[in-house]
């Protein structure tokens, strides 16, 4: 082969060569002002095990109140409260001299707080007969005579447990009825925190399908204190909603299933034949252990007429009085027993969750004389 041209493929190749590696110098020049990030460093195992585990956030539960102290608090909101009742024995228990105008002024009193013309006659005749002979010069022993006359007719001998004791190893029922307005719904709620407070499992059943968002009501309420509700879709039939409901608390072994109901006007025959069916579908399954009915305690005379009605189709056995505060007539709850012969059970004095307490009588007079 010539040299010519040997030193020309020399010098073709250095040329190559120098050109790959101006280019290479090039693309890497032009890599970096790219910002491209370098290589991760490896992560050694000793390091890796050190990196915190992703926990999803825990929802925590409400602590219902103690169902002891319920009552106490709630007495002493009716003890500051302004209610007729209340105004009325400060007003006789003020008196150096009880003349006949002032009994008067008493008795027309008592009867506009809904205690009603028979106990108020009761108990202006009694207090009349024991103060003319004892006398009320001596305060305290005026008052003493009158808390043990308004005792005697709240009535502390009536059993106000409530049976939540099912029998066979059955849950317990309660059926809540009332006519709408009444915070029915709301009630429910409060007292499953009741009965969480004391330590008893409980099921609610959102059986009233016709009032919209009544079943997340219901079970909002219970998501606080991690009760489950069995609820259907709105319109469903109320009976099937309640026999799921006790069926469900069965196969859990609940302690107590709460089943709500629509609220029902009174004087709705349908409605109300409506609402025994669902008390005797729930029936098959179990036997009911209480219908509460849930009264305003505002409403006065219509909720004895709404009462009796609710007694003579599911057969009520206690009273819930609600919104039983300042705006309130106390004497709705002796009116309401004599009435019924049915027991107020749980009272309610406000808006807040814990609201809600078993009834005591005698702490509930004690809070109409602002003790």
């Amino acid at each position: 082969m010539p040299w010519d041209n040997i030193i020309f493929w020399i010098i073709f190749a250095g040329v190559v060569v120098c050109i790959a590696i101006a280019s290479v110098i090039i693309w890497r020049s032009n890599h970096r002002e790219l910002g491209a990030p370098p290589e991760a460093p490896e992560i050694r195992p000793a390091v890796a095990e050190t990196l915190p585990a992703v926990v999803e956030p825990e929802v925590g539960l409400e602590v219902p109140e103690a169902a002891g102290t319920r009552m106490a608090r709630l007495r002493r909101r009716l003890a500051g409260s302004n209610n007729a009742l209340a105004r009325g024995l400060a007003d006789l228990l003020a008196r150096d001299r009880i003349d006949p105008d002032t009994w008067d002024d008493f008795e027309a009193t008592l009867i506009s707080s809904d205690l009603g013309v028979g106990p108020t006659t009761e108990l202006v005749e009694s207090l009349r007969s024991r103060l003319a002979i004892d006398g009320v010069a001596e305060p305290a022993r005026a008052r003493a005579v009158l808390r043990e006359e308004l005792l005697r007719l709240v009535d502390p001998t009536m059993d106000r447990s409530l049976a939540l004791k099912g029998t066979g190893g059955l849950p317990a029922v309660v059926l809540m009825v009332g006519v709408n307005g009444t915070g029915k719904t709301t009630t429910c709620g409060k007292l499953a925190r009741v009965l969480v407070a004391e330590h008893k499992s409980v099921l609610l059943g959102a059986a009233d399908t016709f009032r919209a968002a009544a079943a997340e009501q219901l079970a909002t309420w219970g998501a606080r204190v991690g009760v489950e509700t069995v609820r259907g879709p709105e319109g469903a039939d109320p009976a099937s909603i309640a026999h799921e409901a006790v069926t469900r608390g069965m196969r859990d072994g609940v302690d107590v299933v709460l089943v709500d109901t629509a609220g029902r006007l009174h004087t709705k025959t349908g409605l109300m034949d409506e609402l025994g069916k669902v008390k005797r579908v729930i029936e098959k399954k179990a036997p009911v252990s209480e219908v509460l009915l849930v009264l305003d305690a505002t409403t006065g005379q219509n909720g004895l007429v709404q009462a009796r009605i609710f007694r003579d189709v599911v057969d009520v056995s206690g009273i819930v009085l609600t919104k039983l505060d300042g705006s309130a007539k106390g004497g709705i709850v002796v009116q309401v027993q004599r009435e019924l012969g049915v027991p107020v059970k749980l009272i309610g004095l406000g808006e807040g969750v814990d609201d809600l307490a078993p009834f005591d009588a005698a702490q509930f007079v004690d809070g109409l004389l602002g003790e």
